[in-house]
């Protein structure tokens, strides 16, 4: 990825055909070590093809993937649900005696 990114950072400032000596030279710019066999091997791939045009043709391909979430799982059914109901009404008290047994802002306040 280092590699393609400084390709691509090149291919920005007008080098439309970066060679390895132009990427190794601004890997090196920032301190990192071009991998001689991974560069020959992107500029082999990329030798007389337009990187607008791959990209664009990746993103079309990506588009056709089907990404996201399908939701939240269906709630399960059953006859519990008069259970469901009673829990509930059982948790609400417990809930609201919490807040009276914590001492949320202990006598002072944090932004005072």
């Amino acid at each position: 990825m280092k590699h393609l990114a400084a390709y691509l950072l090149l291919g920005l400032g007008g080098n439309t055909s970066p060679s390895a000596k132009d990427i190794t030279e601004v890997l090196e710019s920032v301190g990192i070590e071009a991998d001689s066999d991974r560069l020959e091997k992107l500029l082999s791939e990329l030798k007389g093809k337009d990187i607008s045009e791959l990209i664009a043709e990746g993103s079309s391909k990506l588009a056709s993937v089907p990404s996201g979430g399908s939701g939240g799982g269906a709630p399960a059914a059953g006859g519990a649900g008069g259970a469901a109901a009673a829990d509930e009404e059982a948790a609400a008290p417990a809930a609201e005696e919490e807040k009276e047994e914590s001492d949320e802002d202990m006598g002072f306040g944090l932004f005072d």
